[in-house]
């Protein structure tokens, strides 16, 4: 399998695009979000399968909130999430939205197949949140890094430059832009 790696940023493209069918602008938040602001409307998660030649197959779960109301929302998740209603006014349907997602993956899979990374990071790029040299922090388990995000490589990672001077590939985890105080 090819590009095995970049599959979790082509689909995050995939629902990106479904989600502006349904008149939602969302932007992708390394690895694995979809923010509109700063609320989360849909997720994503990758897993491989390897045996002994290799990845075998990948799984994909997409995650997209389509009729959550922020004023219902139990209190940790009014500042925190939207949904295609929220940001609309407009009911989709889970098949509709399965449709829709479905055939944008389908779309992005064979680009990526067909013609390598880099159409899937430039896609990628041009719909991620705007951290490009802005302080972040990544979580991986107990781990915490934080540095300066400078973008992703061709295997997906999130490039950041550390205090040291020395540069970070990360491949997973949890990131958020740092802030100062009153931003």
């Amino acid at each position: 399998m090819v590009h095995v790696g970049l599959i979790p940023l082509a689909a995050g493209v995939a629902v990106s695009e479904a989600l502006d069918a349904f008149g939602v602008r969302a932007r992708l938040k390394w690895p694995n979000d979809l923010v509109v602001g700063e609320k989360k409307i849909a997720g994503l998660l990758a897993e491989a399968v390897s045996g002994g030649e290799g990845i075998e197959s990948v799984v994909l779960g997409i995650g997209v909130n389509l009729t959550l109301d922020p004023v219902d929302a139990p209190a940790t998740l009014r500042d925190t999430a939207t949904s295609v209603r929220a940001e609309t006014g407009r009911i989709v349907s889970p098949e509709e939205a399965a449709a829709e997602t479905l055939a944008r993956v389908a779309v992005w899979y064979h680009a990526l197949a067909r013609e390598g990374a880099a159409p899937v990071l430039a896609a990628w790029r041009a719909r991620s949140v705007p951290w490009w040299g802005r302080p972040v922090e990544v979580r991986a388990g107990q781990s915490v890094i934080r540095g300066v995000a400078r973008g992703v490589d061709e295997r997906g990672a999130l490039l950041l430059d550390l205090e040291s001077g020395s540069r970070a590939a990360l491949l997973s985890g949890e990131a958020r832009e740092l802030r100062l105080a009153g931003d």
